[in-house]
């Protein structure tokens, strides 16, 4: 392509990464989808972006499709093109999106794996009580009991979780926040976990509610080894990720509740579709509140 349509591309990663703020992951994942875009238009000898036609991103999705790219990938690539197209507009380089009809093939959609509350039950009580399984177990409870997003769970800061209230303020996609229920077992556990981690920190000016052996904030990668450390150790024969917490708490408050608005709210679904994968599932009993739903947030009683 032109070197003066090439710009655009990345203004479009300063646009995203400034007034949209996407995550540094989703950026570029965004930055590899146009890549390929690029690319694309490169062998179709296409200069401009005001020469795409619906045709040519037609073609685009269907050669990802056929090299390999499963349907779901080449959904993502197809909202990173509409996305872009949607910032062409704005900028006046381009009268409308051309990406914007454009379907990925078809595909069942999979349902996730879940752990039945058992088995949930088995993999957070872990009995040891050094310092780095208190603050495990308080991370597999929290992911649990209020389905945090892994992303969401390691930008937490001490003052996020109001323990009187039982609510933790999360950032979710977007960087939209949202109030959550906390669970009685997750207070009780995120109560032990403070007072440890205060000398992990020692006199660390660290804000980080999850921190590592030497107070620093704790990373995506460090939060799903030890998930998967505590599975194997704790007997689960499924493979078990931070997000298989998230499947968990929506299955079992939806077999509770059965409703889907409500599940919806409490996962911070833009879009109800989004929320309906879980509907597969027979819900029997009517919602009341979170205490009385979540398997893990009904009353400790004061002997335990």
């Amino acid at each position: 392509m032109h070197i003066r349509a090439l710009e655009w591309t990345d203004r479009f990663q300063r646009y995203i990464a400034t007034e949209r703020r996407f995550s540094p992951h989703t950026a570029s994942a965004y930055r590899h989808e146009l890549a390929a875009l690029v690319a694309f238009c490169d062998h179709e000898r296409i200069e401009d972006w005001s020469a795409v036609l619906v045709s040519h991103v037609r073609t685009f999705a269907a050669r990802s499709h056929a090299r390999g790219l499963s349907p779901q990938s080449v959904q993502r690539r197809l909202s990173a093109v509409r996305t872009f197209m949607k910032f062409l507009i704005r900028e006046g380089i381009i009268g409308a999106n051309v990406a914007e009809l454009i379907q990925a093939p078809r595909t069942t959609r999979r349902l996730p794996n879940v752990l039945d509350p058992d088995q949930m039950k088995r993999l957070i009580e872990i009995p040891d009580t050094d310092s780095l399984a208190i603050r495990d177990r308080a991370i597999m409870e929290l992911l649990y009991s209020s389905a945090l997003r892994l992303i969401e769970l390691i930008r937490l800061n001490c003052g996020d979780v109001d323990f009187a209230d039982g609510t933790v303020t999360v950032l979710g996609k977007g960087n939209v926040a949202r109030i959550v229920p906390v669970g009685s077992y997750a207070i009780k556990a995120l109560q032990q976990w403070v007072r440890v981690r205060r000398r992990l920190v020692g006199r660390q000016q660290q804000t980080a509610l999850f921190v590592g052996r030497r107070g620093d904030r704790l990373g995506r990668r460090a939060v799903q080894t030890r998930v998967a450390y505590w599975a194997r150790r704790q007997g689960i024969a499924m493979k078990v990720h931070p997000h298989l917490f998230r499947h968990s708490a929506a299955t079992h408050l939806l077999e509770s509740s059965g409703s889907i608005r409500d599940v919806q709210e409490f996962l911070g679904h833009v879009s109800i579709s989004t929320t309906q994968i879980y509907t597969h599932l027979n819900a029997q009993h009517l919602f009341e509140v979170y205490d009385k739903t979540h398997p893990r947030a009904r009353r400790v009683k004061d002997s335990l």
